[in-house]
């Protein structure tokens, strides 16, 4: 029997398409589910916070689990979206801690923001770091201490960079149970 999917939903305008079949790929090696593509229809304004200019993540999390497929194991939302929460100035995403959704901007992962030329590839890597990063909150993993690990907290694109794309050994085996209870 196969796995159910983990889906993934556009939220707001994505320029950035090409990001989609390198990322899906490679969710698919990380966790094991299939990944697809949803078609749903967010309304990102709905969380727009006018002083800040900027997106609230958690209204937008919500409208994700409202859209989710009846057969959707986990849902990672994709935006390029400027994110916030009230306590933080920013972020580059946000998941509910072994709960099915996630989402991801990619706002402030791209070179441009920092006044610098476009970099796709720097731009594909930091993407598929912090999907899996915020993927991995939904099982049930917490920020960890191994520097190089996907799960490190990371405030700013240098602790992006500085990371691996892999779970370090203990990351991985609290993944792979909490994928077998799941």
């Amino acid at each position: 029997m196969n796995p159910p999917p983990l889906y993934i939903l556009l939220v707001g305008p994505f320029p950035e398409t090409h990001l989609l079949g390198p990322l899906s790929r490679y969710l698919e090696r990380a966790f094991g589910l299939p990944v697809r593509l949803h078609e749903a229809t967010l309304d990102p304004e709905a969380a727009f916070d006018p002083s800040r200019k900027q997106y609230h993540s958690s209204e937008i999390l919500l409208q994700i689990l409202n859209a989710a497929p009846p057969d959707a194991h986990r849902l990672l939302g994709l935006t390029a979206l400027d994110l916030f929460v009230p306590i933080l100035t920013f972020l580059f995403g946000e998941a509910q801690y072994d709960g099915p959704a996630a989402l991801v901007s990619i706002h402030r992962l791209q070179s441009e923001f920092y006044g610098l030329p476009p970099d796709p590839m720097l731009l594909r890597e930091r993407t598929l770091k912090e999907a899996v990063h915020e993927l991995g909150h939904t099982f049930g993993l917490i920020h960890c201490a191994v520097p190089r690990c996907v799960m490190n907290a990371s405030t700013g694109v240098e602790g992006i960079d500085a990371k691996s794309l892999l779970f370090c050994p203990q990351c991985q085996r609290k993944l792979e149970a909490g994928a077998s209870r799941s």
